[in-house]
């Protein structure tokens, strides 16, 4: 049996979840490779390049800011799952402006993602909002600073159901990222200089996760009980609501990343960072295959 450490760098059902359903389906052990799923949250780019990542979009920025020559083998969905949560008074990303936003470091993929987001809306991250930088994590005390009124809206991910938690604070969800910046992000990718794409072990995860998304799509039941396992302050209707809102017609079926929507996303990232667009799409997406 093979072997692989497959790191995920943020947490919820964005990161995990696909992974999750090809451990608990058994997907690993039938294509003959022990997968050792590591919390990368923390890891500097040098551990974390010693294994696979999840995380497709630091590994993008990754390589457009640091030259490492990460490479994507199969992607899960081209919306990043984070949203904007805001408390009441505040309708459009608009509103934002002059206010307490907590978001994510600008270095790190969701606050990349959040700010290109917000310079579509007309705002200067920089100037326009009162920015409060976090970690990323369950999202939990941000519920609290957004309760308590120490913050006006948060950008929150996949480890709540945002919908459902604005419907019981009444808050409201000013913006969904995947409706406004899109990108094929978490999947599989590798250092080619300390793992060949080519490894079994890789490719065996490559297939494993591809049956994974058939699940997503053609298993519903099965897909939303493993969604509940990451939802579990939301009721049985609220989970399934998200998975039929936001994962099922979303997430790929095979694997694939669509390269239009790549090249554009790699121009606005290396934009954002104030870096060279040094890589291609098609350069950095390799996903047309998994050796059988």
């Amino acid at each position: 049996m093979y072997t692989i450490d497959l790191a995920y760098v943020g947490r919820g059902l964005h990161e995990e979840l696909v992974a999750y359903i090809a451990d608990q389906q058994g997907y690993y052990a039938d294509e003959g490779v022990h997968v050792a799923l590591r919390d990368g949250c923390s890891w500097d780019e040098e551990r974390l390049r010693h294994g696979a990542t999840i995380g497709l979009g630091r590994a993008l920025l990754s390589r457009l800011a640091d030259g490492l020559p990460w490479v994507a083998l199969t992607v899960n969905t081209h919306r990043p799952l984070f949203w904007f949560l805001a408390r009441p008074g505040l309708t459009s990303l608009a509103d934002l402006a002059g206010r307490r936003l907590a978001v994510h470091a600008p270095h790190t993929a969701p606050g990349c993602f959040a700010r290109i987001v917000l310079r579509r809306a007309g705002l200067d991250p920089d100037h326009d909002i009162h920015t409060v930088v976090r970690t990323p994590g369950d999202y939990g005390m941000d519920l609290r600073r957004l309760h308590d009124g120490g913050i006006d809206a948060a950008l929150v991910g996949s480890t709540m159901a945002p919908e459902a938690v604005a419907a019981e604070h009444g808050w409201q969800v000013l913006a969904w990222i995947g409706d406004h910046f899109r990108i094929p992000t978490v999947g599989v990718a590798v250092d080619p200089t300390r793992i060949h794409p080519d490894d079994p072990a890789v490719q065996a995860v490559v297939r494993a996760h591809r049956r994974a998304l058939q699940v997503i799509h053609h298993e519903p039941d099965t897909a939303v009980r493993h969604v509940r396992t990451f939802l579990g302050r939301h009721t049985a209707d609220e989970a399934r609501a998200h998975y039929e809102r936001f994962i099922a017609p979303y997430f790929t079926t095979d694997g694939q990343a669509d390269l239009a929507v790549g090249a554009t996303a790699i121009s606005a990232v290396a934009t954002e960072l104030g870096v060279p667009a040094t890589v291609t799409a098609a350069e950095f997406y390799r996903t047309a295959t998994a050796a059988p």
